[in-house]
């Protein structure tokens, strides 16, 4: 519902796109990988074109009119298979497009004229978050070539708490302390910079299996991290919720995360 109602969440990704323009410059293109476009090996979706994928079903009949058309990466994409072939990490590729509700929700909002080549890459959902880690470590060199590696999904995610009153329960409700208490863990583990407890964090975070029955919304956090390095600065940019229990915060990592706060600090939404 973030692609109709906004909220905090989505007033922040209007103020990132242009933050991310003004500190960077326009990426060349976005790797996206998100919560929802999973396989049994890494898939890259390489196909020209693209369109807004509704992989959902039950909510507001305006969701399914919305659009993002954007432009494909497949010279991109044979790029990326070879960075990850010399990680020692084969990929599929196949060339068809599509953006699920993941990845073209927090577009439409940061680059509304679609106008960035994206390219979905699947990840393994039972791959650990070290070797998801490991597999963004792989993505490192994107950076230099004016490349986004964005990955989405959610800090929290109990889709049983969100909907236990329905489909109509309220956007505005408190947050319940075990979803105050694992972001903060989170945030407070970010900065200290302790990949072990967070690799570890179903163990050492408070809350975690409530918070994450299944992990796969929380797990495009660990291949971001790992495009910026280990070594580097994991600063939470953004943090808000809605319904209560469904973390919307947002990091950026790596040693050009601190330029990236610096603009947004200093950013509007545009006109």
């Amino acid at each position: 519902m973030t692609a109709l109602e906004p909220r905090e969440a989505g007033a922040y990704m209007q103020r990132l796109g242009p933050a991310i323009d003004a500190a960077f410059g326009r990426p060349r293109a976005i790797l996206a990988v998100s919560a929802h476009t999973l396989a049994r090996a890494p898939v890259l979706l390489a196909g020209p074109r693209h369109e807004a994928v509704c992989d959902f079903g039950g909510f507001d009949d305006r969701l399914y009119a919305l659009r993002y058309d954007a432009p494909g990466a497949p010279v991109l994409a044979t790029k990326v298979e070879a960075l990850l072939r010399s990680a020692g990490i084969e990929a599929h590729r196949v060339e068809q497009g599509g953006l699920d509700h993941g990845i073209w929700t927090p577009l439409r909002y940061m680059w509304p004229a679609a106008d960035v080549p994206v390219l979905p890459l699947a990840f393994v959902p039972s791959w650990s978050p070290r070797q998801l880690f490991d597999f963004g470590a792989a993505l490192a060199p994107l950076a230099a070539m004016g490349v986004l590696v964005m990955g989405t999904g959610s800090i929290t995610h109990n889709l049983q708490r969100v909907f236990a009153s329905g489909l109509r329960a309220s956007a505005d409700a408190p947050e319940i302390i075990e979803s105050a208490a694992f972001r903060q863990w989170m945030q407070q583990r970010s900065q200290a910079g302790d990949w072990d407890a967070l690799f570890d964090y179903r163990s050492a975070a408070p809350h975690a299996a409530d918070m994450h029955p299944t992990d796969e919304h929380l797990l495009p956090w660990y291949v971001a991290a790992g495009a910026g390095g280990r070594h580097g600065t994991a600063l939470r940019l953004h943090d808000s919720l809605t319904f209560g229990s469904l973390g919307m915060d947002s990091y950026a990592f790596g040693p050009s995360a601190p330029l990236l706060q610096r603009a947004l600090a200093g950013s509007t939404v545009p006109a």
